[in-house]
């Protein structure tokens, strides 16, 4: 196990941590999947910059959690990536478990 992912299970631990990640656990999912994305296909993100016509440190502000894109910018980042962007609605009864 990496020490990450030790950490998070041991913070998780504490339910005002718990609370607050699950507040923010949407946004970590769509960045992890960006990321996740970027890579599979090879990509860094300059490459997706380019492709894509959003500037590397934006990307980076969007990776790194500082900057909150527009559904419109993540269907240009999907486009560059050669998909295409699903949203669903899901019913918390369903919501993962800790990752």
């Amino acid at each position: 196990m990496s020490s990450y992912r030790q950490y998070k299970e041991n913070a998780l631990k504490d339910p005002e941590v718990k609370a607050e990640y699950e507040a923010l656990e949407p946004e970590y999912d769509i960045i992890q999947a960006m990321i996740d994305a970027r890579t599979k296909e090879g990509l860094t993100q300059k490459e997706l910059s380019k492709r894509t016509g959003i500037t590397q440190a934006d990307i980076s502000r969007i990776e790194n959690g500082t900057r909150n894109p527009s559904l419109a910018m993540m269907k240009r980042i999907a486009a560059g990536l050669g998909m295409q962007l699903r949203l669903e609605f899901v019913p918390k009864s369903s919501a993962k478990s800790v990752r």
